[in-house]
């Protein structure tokens, strides 16, 4: 049976980059994908594109794209990324000029626009995460992107494109794009969908599958970790699947290390719902069929739900932050104390905040430990605020403890950010649309 050979080439924004050139010079692939999205990332590139119409993107594009476009001279391999985020044609006019500078001509590079749905939303929308409606979120609103299947990669590919740019997708949507275009498979055969969902579900966080995420030192020991190779899927037209990595690389492909990819981040495998289909995982299992290749049984799937997942970036507030560290058989004792002082000071200074802690890291950050008298504690102190001047106010706190507060008090270091958040909303299939623009070099 005729198998596509589909590589993972990262599986967050700002993942190591020489797992997937390796993939591309030895992997014989025919595809490689690079997921750089999480979920706010592509409000904070819309903060970023309000200050240059030309930024929005990933901000290791052309970092990545430099190395990519170089390692596919020799070794030509289709390249599908939303490393495009908040501005998808902006990284595709940023790729052709690199193409240019590296003298690929006749290169073509696709954008898919259409996931911006901000013009959608209607103050009634319910917001998945609370019930309530998105009016509450008042004049914050900084976007909304709506996560689209896989027609938009499906229809660049057709056009040609070598290289294809998305913004917001659903991350399998990555793979079942070019599965379906490769195997001519129908947006409606659910079935063969479900089993590319579940393929791009396995690729999607790259080292996760191969050891990375699974190790556990003594417990789930995994070799060489330093040199984690990625993963590659052999897809059969039929949406059968094996995960595999190259030979020389780190980490492992086990029965183990898939099933618990299989399970991340997925509440119902009978319902995992994307764009392209509700994929139903309740009857996958796996086989080793050898050293670091395990097959991927039984998934299928069922007609989506007509809904476009959106995501709402809106502002937040301000965290301010302090940290300052004590040493010495006391330190737990003046740790403590120096958080009384930063609680007393805050009310002396009137610091409207709606949220605070005040930690012992690694004494009572996550877990109490009692009956602990470390040698060295960390205080950490952040809050929650409305405007950027109370939140300053934490780490200057803090900060002034060097001599304000307890004996013996080092590293100190402040921070202040701004905060964007997101919140959740359904739009109807129907009013969205992908597009796709082809550039040539």
């Amino acid at each position: 049976m005729h198998t596509v050979r589909i590589g993972s080439g990262a599986g967050y924004g700002g993942d190591r980059l020489e797992p997937a050139i390796d993939r591309i010079r030895r992997g014989e692939l025919d595809y490689i994908i690079f997921e750089c999205l999480a979920e706010r990332t592509i409000a904070l590139g819309q903060l970023e594109r309000r200050h240059d119409p030309k930024k929005g993107y990933n901000s290791l594009l052309e970092y990545r794209m430099r190395a990519i476009l170089d390692a596919i001279r020799e070794h030509p391999v289709k390249v599908i990324t939303n490393m495009g985020a908040a501005n998808p044609v902006a990284a595709a006019e940023k790729t052709v000029e690199l193409a240019k500078e590296a003298g690929l001509a006749g290169l073509k590079i696709a954008c898919v626009t259409g996931d911006d749905v901000l013009a959608l939303l209607s103050p009634e929308m319910p917001v998945l995460e609370t019930g309530k409606p998105l009016s509450d979120l008042g004049q914050s609103i900084l976007s909304a992107n709506a996560y689209l299947g896989a027609d938009g990669i499906v229809e660049a590919l057709k056009q040609g494109a070598d290289i294809v740019i998305t913004g917001r997708v659903a991350d399998p949507a990555l793979v079942v794009g070019p599965l379906r275009y490769h195997f001519g498979w129908a947006a409606e055969e659910y079935h063969r969908v479900g089993r590319g969902v579940l393929a791009g579900h396995l690729l999607e966080c790259a080292g996760q599958v191969t050891g990375g995420y699974f190790a556990d030192p003594g417990v789930k020991d995994v070799p060489e970790l330093w040199n984690l190779g990625f993963p590659i899927a052999e897809v059969g037209e039929d949406g059968s699947v094996v995960i595999t990595k190259l030979p020389g690389t780190g980490g492992m492909v086990t029965e183990a290390t898939v099933q618990e990819q299989i399970l991340y981040e997925i509440q119902d495998p009978a319902s995992y719902f994307t764009p392209d289909c509700i994929a139903d995982f309740s009857g996958v299992h796996t086989e080793q069929l050898g050293p670091d290749r395990v097959a991927v049984h039984g998934a299928t799937g069922r007609c989506h739900n007509g809904q476009f997942k959106v995501s709402v970036g809106y502002q937040d507030c301000w965290i301010g932050e302090g940290q300052i560290s004590y040493y010495g058989s006391t330190a737990r004792a003046r740790a403590e104390l120096a958080g009384e002082i930063i609680r007393k000071r805050l009310k002396v200074r009137n610091c409207a905040y709606t949220e605070l802690r005040v930690d012992l890291m690694g004494v009572d950050s996550l877990f109490t430990a009692a009956d602990t008298s470390p040698l060295e504690v960390r205080l950490r102190v952040a809050a929650r605020t409305a405007d950027r001047a109370n939140a300053a106010i934490i780490g200057d706190e803090v900060e002034a403890l060097y001599t304000n507060g307890p004996g013996g008090g080092g590293g100190a270091v402040k921070s202040l950010r701004e905060v964007v958040s997101v919140a959740s909303v359904f739009v109807p299939q129907e009013k969205v649309s992908a597009n796709v623009q082809i550039m040539e070099v």
